[in-house]
């Protein structure tokens, strides 16, 4: 029980937050409307993409540092998982943003291609395969001990990279995105106290889900990589 009550919390929260995100009342704002309940899901992909970049970050430092095979396995579990949850969660705006942003009295085409220049779309969309190149670089190299190296310096890189993709540049170019000034998804001023009861549990529900789909990979690397393991490291496990 001690192993699963987190695995058990995320279920809960997750049926809590899919439920009472479709039922419960919410403001009626202008031009968002319905639309804001995909707020409880919109952003809690990118809170699940950062806390995975962020423990991929962690394990490929810990590579570096000790050369460990295992944490070059989980550095590259973590990223997998948190570049998949990057694209739901730019899906997710994509489809949310064409129903609030585009101009329904322009033809489609026009509409579009307005939403396609939004900077917010671009950086994410350029962070997103700064990362997709790291999992074909560290694919492409067949020397297990170059591969791991060679990444876990890149996967730095590719975090960096975050940060003026996706918070720096957006902010300083014109936007039709929200919070240009901070983050509308977490200022208490701009959701009211229903909302926040389905928003933070959703937020931990998702990231819980990442880390589980995430643990669930890196048992699957260990044992396809079980010989090499045996071979370089000590017995020493990852996951408890």
């Amino acid at each position: 029980m001690t192993k699963w009550w987190w695995k058990i919390l995320c279920i809960v929260l997750l049926a809590y937050a899919i439920v009472a995100g479709m039922l419960i009342k919410i403001p009626n704002l202008p031009v968002l409307g319905e639309t804001i309940r995909n707020l409880f899901y919109h952003v809690g992909m990118w809170a699940v993409m950062m806390v995975m970049f962020i423990c991929s970050l962690v394990h490929s430092i810990r590579y570096l540092r000790t050369n460990n095979l295992k944490s070059d396995i989980a550095a590259r579990s973590y990223a997998g998982v948190g570049l998949w949850f990057g694209i739901l969660g730019y899906a997710t705006g994509a489809i949310w943003m064409s129903y609030t942003w585009a101009d329904p009295n322009n033809p489609a085409f026009d509409s579009f291609s307005a939403v396609a220049r939004e900077p917010k779309l671009i950086g994410t969309a350029v962070a997103l395969l700064i990362y997709f190149a790291y999992l074909i670089l560290r694919d492409s190299i067949p020397d297990i001990d170059k591969k791991a190296r060679i990444s876990a310096v890149y996967n730095i890189f590719a975090f960096a990279m975050l940060f003026p993709t996706i918070w720096i540049v957006p902010r300083i170019l014109p936007s039709l995105h929200p919070g240009q000034e901070g983050n509308p998804a977490l200022n208490f001023k701009d959701t009211d106290a229903v909302m926040r009861m389905v928003e933070y549990p959703a937020f931990i529900g998702w990231v819980l889900l990442g880390v589980w789909i995430a643990t669930l990979k890196i048992r699957i690397g260990l044992i396809k990589e079980k010989d090499i393991l045996e071979n370089k490291n000590p017995v020493e496990p990852i996951l408890k």
